[in-house]
């Protein structure tokens, strides 16, 4: 899994532009939660062999760049949580999931329903 840095507000217009063409997934992670470090293990452990390597991950540190998270959070219309996976397909949220609920099957099969 090759992480893809999320920093600043406007990086996010262009991850929703680029969702258009390719699907996105962001994951919001707190350096400082322990469930988060398990949240994000897990999904650094299952993601090779699943057939994502066309999702392209990126990933906010949301301590450092909580402005970033809360926009995240208003522009797809998803409640923030922590740590929290986001699916991101054509400009919208099309899976949402948090904690140890996230489910790299169930994402799947969001993208596969929209090929």
């Amino acid at each position: 899994m090759n992480w893809h840095p999320l920093n600043s507000t406007e990086q996010l217009d262009k991850i929703l532009e680029e969702s258009k063409h390719t699907p996105v997934v962001i994951f919001k992670h707190s350096t400082s939660c322990s469930i988060s470090a398990t949240a994000k293990s897990r999904l650094e452990r299952q993601w090779d062999g699943k057939g994502l390597d066309h999702v392209k991950p990126y990933y906010l540190d949301l301590l450092a760049y909580r402005p970033v998270s809360n926009e995240i959070a208003e522009v797809l219309h998803v409640q923030h949580q922590s740590p929290q996976l986001l699916l991101v397909q054509d400009g919208m949220c099309t899976y949402d999931a948090s904690h140890l609920g996230i489910n790299l099957d169930e994402m799947k099969k969001k993208v596969a329903a929209s090929n």
